[in-house]
């Protein structure tokens, strides 16, 4: 996945980059990317970086003073959309200062087009993969739409000392640990997240979006991600984990994913059998406590349960289980009132909705969990199961669709959505049992006594 795309990058951000080791790779392979996309980009610093990295950048702006915009800033991302700017290096500590951090607004408003990015590298970790900022930084600006403090994967295991940690007595003050201290990957959440450690500055709006670095091996990916599941408890907006050195500098990025249980309908086929299909016995209980208890099992962050038909059977129907039950007095005019109703019930930092379906008794927590990764992994609009060729369920939808989502009309549910965006499905390829559908009364008997010979 790039780091645009990781980072939800919209047009106009201004991203700007703390913590530990990896901050200048990271800017000026997200430059790359936004102009490869045919973007213009600012890169700077309001700190240091090294003099041997500015010739990175394509284009090198060297302002005398610091705290004053070049005027031929406009005319130079004509010609040149990636530009890089510092101050003039120093020959003796052989690092370029930075600019002002109410220079990058200016710079922003001189050049007036309101795609571009400025991405900037807004303190020091003196290479260390773990950082606590000084009482003077960093240095963020306020028009920062961005945030993003990185830490390095190899950091897990060592300890708070100042040979592994920059300015490690500050973090083990921080964290009320002694100094030696393990860093866990609570410990390293809470540094992240702490309103003095990599949140300082943080400015209002603008999200947090922590990066774990170096995540090059299985163990790590492993630790990274016991780590983005804090980070996320936490308050983080989203958390990627990547390698800036690496091919594909971010492996996945992690949200809060919820799973919305279609479970509305008055189900008319299977209802003149003297029962709608979401309250069928399966099991010790019903199809509807069947798919909740799967949901639950999943790594889905929560689960919202939409009922409307005989609503109050249904909701006895959950009683126990840790979920939120939406009510949709509409649910006769189709699915999309449905899926509007779960949507609306949604807690607000949720970047991601499966929607599943109570009749699919085939439909485990393995598939769940196996479309969360994909998302995580691509990063897609949509993702979805693949059965012997066919399109299937459940299906995730990104919060970007879900606009969208909201304007469909009648019983099609998110298809509408499917089809027009084909090309943005990523597929989880998967057994062809999951087809298997209660649509009459004669299917509930087969399935259920299949269910039961297993």
């Amino acid at each position: 996945m790039q780091l645009r795309v990781g980072f939800r990058l919209g047009p106009g951000e201004v991203v700007s980059v703390v913590g530990g080791g990896g901050k200048t790779t990271l800017m000026f392979r997200l430059a790359d990317e936004i102009v490869a996309a045919g973007g213009r980009v600012i890169t700077t610093t309001t700190t240091r970086i090294f003099s041997a990295q500015t010739g990175l950048a394509p284009f090198h702006i060297v302002l005398e003073n610091p705290t004053q915009p070049p005027g031929e800033l406009p005319a130079l991302l004509q010609a040149h959309p990636h530009v890089l700017i510092t101050a003039p290096p120093d020959s003796v500590s052989g690092k370029a200062p930075g600019i002002a951090p109410e220079l990058v607004e200016e710079m922003k408003e001189s050049v007036g087009d309101p795609t571009l990015t400025i991405v900037v590298e807004a303190d020091g970790s003196r290479m260390r993969s773990l950082k606590a900022p000084a009482a003077d930084e960093p240095m963020i600006p306020d028009c920062s739409t961005l945030v993003s403090p990185i830490i390095g994967a190899d950091i897990f295991g060592k300890r708070l000392i100042d040979a592994d940690v920059h300015r490690a007595q500050v973090a083990a003050d921080l964290l009320g640990k002694e100094l030696g201290a393990r860093v866990t990957p609570d410990v390293a959440a809470r540094l992240l997240l702490h309103p003095q450690g990599g949140a300082k500055g943080l400015p209002s709006g603008a999200r947090l979006l922590p990066l774990i670095n170096k995540v090059e091996t299985q163990p790590r990916l492993q630790t990274a991600r016991e780590t983005a599941r804090v980070l996320l408890r936490g308050g983080a907006d989203e958390v990627l984990l990547g390698e800036m050195a690496g091919g594909e500098p971010v492996r996945e990025r992690w949200g809060r994913v919820a799973v919305i249980l279609l479970a509305a309908g008055g189900s008319t086929r299977t209802a003149a059998a003297g029962e709608i299909k979401q309250l069928l016995p399966w099991g010790s209980g019903t199809l509807l406590a069947r798919a909740a208890d799967v949901a639950l099992r999943s790594e889905a962050d929560s689960v919202v349960v939409v009922v409307g038909c005989q609503a109050a059977r249904a909701e006895a129907a959950l009683e126990g289980r840790e979920l939120t039950v939406a009510h949709n007095p509409e649910w006769a005019t189709g699915q999309s009132e449905s899926v509007r109703t779960g949507l609306t019930a949604l807690d607000p930092g949720v970047t991601g909705a499966i929607f599943m379906l109570v009749d699919q008794p085939a439909v485990g927590t393995e598939l769940l969990n196996a479309v969360l990764l994909k998302y995580r992994e691509t990063g897609a609009a949509m993702v979805a199961p693949r059965a012997g060729g066919r399109r299937a369920n459940p299906v995730l939808f990104d919060r970007a669709l879900w606009p969208e989502l909201r304007q469909v009309r009648g019983d099609v549910g998110g298809r509408a959505l499917l089809d027009r965006y084909s090309d943005k499905i990523a597929w989880v390829d998967w057994g062809d049992d999951i087809l298997a559908e209660i649509n009459t009364g004669d299917d509930y008997v087969v399935l259920r006594e299949r269910d039961a010979g297993n």
